[in-house]
């Protein structure tokens, strides 16, 4: 059998790793659906590939090296499998009747990372802690809270020794990045599309491996960091795809096309992979939210993938995926390291104050990252799902205790 398209990209470089983007626990449920809706011709090797990237059955024969998860995610899972969760969900709150909505979904929040934690532990004994990371996201609502942040941070590495904990970039989450190292618990940054806001993190949590504790911290010898890893998530096409990168073109007379945009979203990754090398951090660049795309001399392509290859993580989720599996053998995986952005996207980059913000290391200060354009859309987004679980659980509230629907 020919090397799927997955493969040839894990095979670039020995320390590149794809990761699945979404609760291990569809895995099984999207697989079943990308096969049926397959061609019969297609179906044989899809299923073969499929059962190679994530094997159910023996995790660490799988080529998918961890995971990511968020709220959005979360929610999508517990609405996958009703049946199962309502039982779990009524349950619970039948035995605590005390609990708020808030305390339910949180509880049931976590109960969803710790499942997939699970299912991913086999990688992660097998690589001795070095794959097999799944990340459990903090309350997005709750990003400006440096305290409650690293309660919810201790609270979820305790769920399962696997479990990496996605911190935002915020102001107040670089704080909190630094205080996490420390304590040796793993971390993913999310919520962050600049170099400032990437290195500002990549500083924080090496700072935080050397910092002297006191107090309520712990002290560095007392705290085992053999299996500690950081990972940087650089939300792509949640940075390209922002009005305000067009808004702001426009302005200036400055036409940008689809392609530029990639183009874009591939100099800020890759100057960021650079200055991360070469300044010796301990934080590995994760790429997420990657978009298809763009068409070439009438050829699908996927150039956010195509041209990042290299010592990075790529998490992928279903809408990822599914292209690159179909584009198969088209796909050409460049070395990230020798990629040329064209001089002109760099020209127009320069001219945007949007874009600066995110090429320049010096493009924001620390207390400008809360309101980046991207940073407010995205909060948004993760926080409405955090709620929409709090809905759902004042939902079955309602059932379970025949009252009427609890309210925040």
């Amino acid at each position: 059998m020919n090397e799927s398209p997955l493969e040839r990209l894990a095979h670039t470089h020995p320390d590149l790793e794809i990761w699945w983007d979404s609760s291990p626990l569809v895995y099984d449920q999207w697989a079943r659906k990308v096969l049926e809706a397959a061609p019969a011709a297609r179906r044989p090797a899809l299923e073969e590939e499929l059962a190679h990237l994530y094997n159910l059955e023996d995790p660490e024969d799988s080529l998918v090296r961890g995971c990511t998860t968020n709220p959005p995610l979360s929610l999508t899972a517990v609405k996958a499998d009703p049946a199962f969760w309502n039982e779990w969900i009524d349950a619970l709150i039948d035995a605590q009747r005390d609990l708020s909505r808030a305390e339910v979904a949180w509880l049931t929040y976590k109960e969803v990372v710790q499942r997939g934690a699970l299912m991913m532990l086999p990688i992660w004994q097998a690589s001795n802690g070095r794959y097999g990371w799944i990340s459990g996201q903090l309350d997005p609502r709750l990003f400006t809270e440096i305290d409650v942040m690293i309660d919810q941070a201790q609270e979820l590495s305790e769920l399962c020794p696997n479990v990496m904990i996605k911190v935002p970039a915020s102001t107040e989450g670089i704080e909190v990045l630094q205080a996490l190292a420390a304590r040796g618990i793993s971390t993913n940054t999310t919520t962050c599309f600049t170099l400032p806001q990437i290195l500002a993190s990549a500083r924080a949590t090496e700072q935080g491996l050397h910092l002297m504790q006191k107090g309520s911290y712990y002290l560095p010898e007392t705290v085992d960091r053999t299996k500690w890893r950081a990972v940087i998530t650089m939300m792509i096409g949640r940075l390209t795809e922002n009005e305000a990168l067009m808004v702001q073109a426009h302005r200036r007379g400055i036409e940008l096309s689809w392609q530029e945009r990639h183009w874009i979203g591939i100099a800020i990754f890759q100057r960021a992979y650079r200055l991360l090398k070469e300044e010796g951090y301990p934080s590995k660049m994760l790429a997420c939210s990657m978009r298809q795309g763009p068409l070439v001399a009438g050829k699908a392509k996927f150039w956010d993938v195509e041209k990042l290859a290299g010592e990075v993580v790529f998490t992928c989720p279903p809408y990822v995926l599914e292209p690159l599996l179909e584009i198969g053998e088209e796909l050409v995986f460049e070395d990230i390291e020798t990629v040329q952005v064209p001089e002109r996207v760099l020209d127009k980059l320069r001219q945007i104050p949007y874009a600066i913000q995110a090429y320049d290391p010096n493009g924001m200060w620390l207390e400008q990252f809360n309101s980046h354009p991207a940073t407010v859309a995205t909060v948004e987004v993760f926080s409405k799902a955090m709620t929409g679980l709090e809905e759902y659980i004042a939902q079955r509230m309602a059932i379970v205790k025949g009252g009427v629907l609890e309210t925040a």
